[in-house]
């Protein structure tokens, strides 16, 4: 009967986390190449290679694909016949090698999880606890499968407990839409069919955790209801025109994964969960021969893409920009931004509020100035900041018209859709909205070259920071008239693929 020592088990929860922290699952980056290489539309395309460059640096500099470098999830199914090590639970074993991955001196992740969450919401500054997920089974092994889940695509959660005469998949096609982009499309669709309300969100989950395979499955032709349903929901998903980043295109999903289980006779509970861009996930076994070992995998398998910024992007001085310049901006244009970049997320807006609320002075002069909602990984060596991707705007959207209109904002720096209250209040001031993408943190911190704290140091990642950026490359996504991209893309692709029904393949 094999013993699993506490020292072994630990290394290798803190050695896989590290490893997914920059290493894609190469499933994921031969899809996203498949993907590129089929797209028509220019601004998936360029989107798709953005993320295909970001992937291969955070591969080359052992730094994070996303700034969001997740919760820590972990799925174990141990063998009857094993046996730990006594002196801590597994939960503990767990937390302490989450705790050595997030705070590893070479390659710090971001503390993103916060106790208390419907109170003080305090950071426990190395993003433990983990959530942990144990199943008994035969064998005398352990199985671990270790995921990083961002906040963008697991907001984006859906569940319902449909009627058992409803149709699934009328009902992924209208949820889908709902997500709108913060999660970071192209990714993967997780859904669980039956059991009850948690039990099907879990297995939406651990579906998530499967290889991608679907153009195996389109090869060979279906062998069961499941497998219809994935290439049912497959086509009609990526007819819907969404594309990369919610610009529209031809892949808004890379695969759908689906697990079931029985149910009730009046039941039909659906979960529905995403996995981005920054798909992030590795399975290992113990065996009490010490710990798990993961091979690098070689640079080779990375395409080399060329992309060296948005072909004729416009480049423009943040330090000087007026009213009448953004007015100039169409939505969909490319842009690179230079000068200095202010940070902000929900946090700092909060405080803001508050302080305009109580007529006390701000910390920061916002006039004529672009705020970037971001939360950056912690610097190493000579960085000047870690990976910097952004984060999901609208959740920023009930601060728009303050920051646009008595802060005095000019314009602001994201990632997805906004919504219709936020659009308008960009069109009432003569605003704009920019995105840059998502999934492409590493990249986008190439631009940055000095970052300070500005205000609310106490906030950490969320702290207001000042960043000197040189070439940040953004798209427009709202233009000071209110039309977005978000909008216009989507509807135009859905069309266009309607005519080439073969594309989304």
């Amino acid at each position: 009967m094999p013993t699993i020592r506490q020292a072994d088990f630990i290394q290798s929860i803190a050695d896989a986390f590290q490893f997914i922290s920059y290493y894609h699952p190469l499933d994921f980056v031969a899809a996203v190449k498949a993907a590129h290489d089929r797209e028509q539309s220019p601004a998936a395309k360029d989107a798709l290679a953005q993320i295909l460059v970001n992937s291969r640096l955070a591969a080359e500099g052992h730094r994070p694909l996303c700034q969001d470098t997740g919760m820590a999830v972990v799925f174990l199914k141990i063998g009857m016949e094993a046996r730990f090590e006594p002196g801590m639970t597994v939960q503990a074993m767990v937390d302490e090698g989450v705790r050595r991955a997030y705070t590893h001196p070479d390659n710090p992740l971001r503390a993103s999880v916060l106790a208390d969450p419907a109170g003080s919401r305090r950071n426990t500054r190395d993003n433990t606890p983990a959530v942990v997920h144990v199943e008994m089974v035969p064998g005398d092994r352990v199985e671990v499968t270790v995921a990083a889940k961002g906040g963008g695509s697991e907001n984006k959660a859906k569940f319902a407990v449909l009627n058992p005469s409803d149709s699934l998949v009328d009902w992924v096609l209208k949820v889908v839409p709902e997500m709108g982009a913060g999660w970071c499309p192209p990714g993967i669709l997780g859904i669980g069919v039956g059991g009850t309300p948690e039990k099907a969100l879990l297995m939406a989950k651990e579906a998530l955790m499967e290889p991608i395979d679907i153009h195996e499955l389109l090869a060979r032709g279906p062998d069961s209801r499941i497998e219809e349903l994935r290439l049912e929901l497959y086509d009609k998903v990526n007819a819907l025109g969404i594309g990369a980043q919610g610009l529209g295109g031809l892949t808004t999903v890379l695969d759908v994964k689906i697990l079931d289980y029985p149910t009730h006779a009046a039941s039909l509970p659906v979960g529905l969960i995403p996995n981005c861009a920054a798909t992030r996930h590795l399975h290992f076994s113990l065996d009490g021969s010490g710990p798990a070992r993961f091979d690098p995998p070689p640079l080779s398998a990375w395409p080399e893409i060329a992309w060296d910024g948005p072909a004729g992007a416009r480049r423009v001085d943040l330090d000087t920009l007026t009213k009448a310049d953004v007015a100039g901006w169409q939505a969909g244009e490319r842009l690179l931004l230079n000068g200095r970049l202010l940070t902000g997320r929900d946090a700092a807006h909060k405080k803001i509020a508050d302080l305009m609320a109580k007529g006390e002075p701000l910390p920061v002069d916002f006039n004529n100035r672009f705020i970037y909602y971001v939360g950056p990984v912690d610097p190493v060596g000579d960085e000047a900041v870690g990976p910097a991707g952004p984060t999901t705007a609208t959740r920023m959207d009930k601060f728009t018209d303050l920051m646009l209109g008595p802060v005095g904002l000019l314009g602001m720096v994201g990632k997805s859709e906004r919504g219709p209250q936020a659009i308008e209040s960009i069109r009432q001031h003569g605003g704009v909205y920019c995105i840059a993408v998502g999934g492409a943190a590493y990249l986008v911190s190439k631009a940055i070259r000095s970052a300070r704290v500005l205000a609310f140091p106490e906030l950490g990642m969320e702290a207001i920071y000042e960043f000197q950026v040189v070439d940040m490359p953004v798209t427009v996504a709202v233009d000071s008239t209110g039309r977005s991209v978000h909008d216009e893309g989507p509807r135009e692709w859905r069309m266009r693929i309607g005519k080439i029904p073969t594309a989304v393949h």
